[in-house]
């Protein structure tokens, strides 16, 4: 487990094919694009994360648009196209609706609180462990009628039970995280938990190429992943081997 201070390509290229079982990442776009004077190439970072993800493997990759001269960006379509002729599978186009965006202005527009996580794999995910929750009619029963096999046209009564659970839908409603740190953009610890959980099996190996302030890291400690993480700014860098190494202390401990 390793966080490096360096261009995520730099150390993908250090990385034999088919390594990672899961990404979790939200990358520098549009006007974050650029930040403490850095920035990425898009197309040879998606060619290195369809090498270095084994067969199977699921790249979450959560994006938003800015709005330049009274129009939205873009930028996470063109992702999203990007990922899909380098190879990968549009798997889902989930939304993160954020439960307590910042205020906004008044503009002709409504207000945009959310952002796409779109989840690519490479092939057939091997890895799923839905999010479970409890449905309103669970447990009651439904009474109906259902055609008889051996002639297909007399109905019969049918009493059904409701389940109790359900998938969780693909519109996850999360807190933006307060920033407690330096950083610009904090993660959600939520947000990370919840993919980390859905798309990866214990002992398997994280990575994040954008890690910022670490929390895709202290999502993957607490549930018994392991990690790895590139992150080129050092002040960032510095912040996140901080908020590992104070988990990693209390996990051990």
């Amino acid at each position: 487990m390793m966080l490096y201070n360096e261009d995520c390509l730099e150390t993908m290229q250090q990385m034999p094919n088919d390594y990672i079982d899961l990404v979790v990442t939200s990358p520098p776009y549009d006007n974050l694009r650029i930040y403490s004077g850095y920035n990425f190439d898009f197309n040879k970072v998606v060619s290195e994360l369809f090498r270095v993800l084994k067969s199977g493997g699921v790249v979450v990759w959560v994006i938003g648009d800015a709005t330049v001269n009274g129009s939205e960006s873009g930028t996470s379509f063109r992702h999203a196209l990007g990922f899909m002729n380098a190879g990968f599978r549009l798997h889902d186009t989930m939304i993160w609706r954020k439960t307590n965006p910042m205020p906004k202005v008044k503009t002709k527009r409504y207000f945009d609180v959310f952002e796409y996580m779109f989840i690519f794999s490479k092939g057939q995910p091997k890895t799923f462990n839905p999010i479970m929750q409890a449905t309103k009619q669970g447990g009651k029963v439904y009474n109906s009628t259902v055609k008889q096999i051996s002639t297909g046209k007399e109905r019969v009564a049918k009493s059904f039970v409701l389940n109790s659970e359900r998938y969780k839908d693909n519109i996850w409603e999360i807190a933006v995280a307060q920033n407690k740190t330096a950083h610009t953009a904090v993660f959600p610890e939520q947000l990370a938990n919840d993919h980390i959980i859905s798309w990866s099996e214990e002992g398997d190996l994280v990575y994040d190429p954008f890690i910022g302030s670490g929390t895709t890291a202290l999502a993957a400690i607490k549930n018994k992943r392991n990690w790895l993480g590139s992150e080129i700014s050092f002040e960032y860098a510095e912040i996140a081997n901080q908020r590992i190494d104070l988990i990693e202390r209390k996990f051990d401990a």
